[in-house]
């Protein structure tokens, strides 16, 4: 057996064992010991940022793209952030132990269905250490043991930060190891952990489409998955002008480089000339490049021609598609095949437009007169998510602390005979 295969086998053997204390925790210790995470990540500011600052010099110098250092730095608003969706991860109620289906049989069974943690997480993402505290937080909430794997690119800020929460789970006499951070980044420990089905239950991959095919092409593990983020906004004809231009700009602009930010633009050409060169000049002025059909470059002299390639694709940067469209159902059809089932919205003071627009569209989720960048857990109330499902599991959308969960059947007769 390897070197490599020998540690990561210790780990996940370390991690399943933690998981069956943690599983069976009470509501109350779980909160309690979120709380002192709180506290912890306060006091430890000033050093999650040096070593954040540490993280950023690495990443100039390798030269990674604008949205990657953004996803990356951390300054004391953003661990602010961190703090807050600790806070809502602990205002939550517990989701392990609810019944889901309680029923007495003509036979005397009484037949349950309860919640009960999945059991060992295994977490892979990039860029992000803000994800190392919201999946952690998640995962203990929910009774779940975690594996955390970062990107190197974030490895040292994401290492206080698991550190924070493995402190906090001693202070109560609890298996710290219910958190544990693979801080090495040789690629082999990830190929290692993507075997390990016997102690992993799932596997959470946050990050860029080669990342999570990667995830998928290397494990027999089931996973949360979402490949892309094409999100599409939808302009319908009777959209007020006014309404659809500022959120098409916050959909676009707010955070280029989130998952739920707005790739494609869908325009209804019967108010195409009239919106267009508005928004061309939006996006223009916040030097937003714009790469549309045919006709839409027609239009204004702003955008330039796209390739076909344009409309399939999440840039993560101050890039659009724009695509002029017949009517609704030409809309639909566009975001079928061109979309990542992620996040669609339409925008539309038209009523029924707006119900076809919702219940035809198969994304994980659909919006009206909203951004697509409010696809967030924090946003949907959830305190916290570990990413955004598209696949076709028991989570979809943003999963959060009931999706981090499953069940089992409780029966109990009086005789226990057939």
């Amino acid at each position: 057996m390897s070197e490599i295969k020998t540690k990561v086998l210790k780990i996940c053997e370390d991690v399943k064992k933690a998981s069956a204390e943690l599983a069976n925790l009470e509501s109350t210790t779980k909160d309690q010991i979120l709380l002192e995470v709180v506290k912890l990540l306060k006091k430890h500011t000033p050093k999650i940022i040096k070593a954040n600052q540490k993280d950023l010099k690495i990443a100039k110098e390798h030269r990674l793209d604008i949205a990657r250092i953004d996803r990356l730095t951390l300054d004391e608003k953003r661990i602010a952030n961190i703090i807050n969706a600790v806070k809502d991860v602990i205002k939550l109620k517990d989701p392990v132990g609810k019944i889901l289906y309680d029923i007495t049989r003509e036979n005397g069974l009484r037949i349950r269905r309860i919640s009960t943690p999945l059991g060992v997480l295994l977490a892979i993402y990039e860029s992000r250490p803000n994800v190392t505290s919201d999946i952690a937080a998640l995962s203990l909430k929910s009774g779940n043991a975690v594996i955390l794997r970062c990107g190197s690119d974030c490895v040292h800020s994401s290492k206080i930060i698991a550190d924070v929460f493995r402190e906090a789970l001693e202070r109560f006499n609890v298996d710290k190891n219910s958190v544990i951070l693979v801080a090495n980044i040789e690629r082999e420990y990830v190929l290692e952990l993507l075997k390990m089905e016997n102690h992993i239950d799932i596997v959470i991959p946050r990050g860029g489409k080669s990342l999570i095919k990667a995830v998928m092409e290397n494990t027999k593990i089931p996973v949360f998955r979402h490949l892309d983020g094409n999100c599409h906004t939808y302009i319908h004809e009777k959209a007020d002008f006014n309404k659809a231009r500022k959120i098409l700009l916050n959909a676009k602009m707010r955070r280029v480089g989130i998952c739920g930010a707005t790739e494609s633009l869908l325009i209804d050409k019967k108010i195409a000339k009239k919106i267009l060169p508005l928004i061309a000049d939006d996006l223009s002025e916040v030097k937003c490049e714009m790469r549309g059909c045919a006709e839409s470059a027609a239009i204004d002299q702003l955008i330039r021609p796209a390739e076909e390639k344009d409309f399939y694709t999440e840039y993560l940067d101050k890039i659009i598609s724009i695509k002029l469209v017949r009517d609704i159902d030409e809309a639909i059809k566009h975001i079928a095949i061109y979309g990542s089932s992620h996040t669609e919205s339409i925008i539309t003071e038209d009523k029924s437009a707006a119900e076809k627009f919702l219940k035809k569209v198969n994304s994980a989720i659909v919006m009206h007169n909203a951004s697509t960048q409010f696809a967030d857990g924090g946003e949907f109330g959830l305190g916290a998510e570990v990413g955004i499902a598209t696949g076709k599991l028991h989570a979809r959308g943003p999963v959060g602390l009931e999706q981090l969960t499953i069940y089992k059947y409780i029966v109990e007769a009086n005789c226990g005979l057939r």
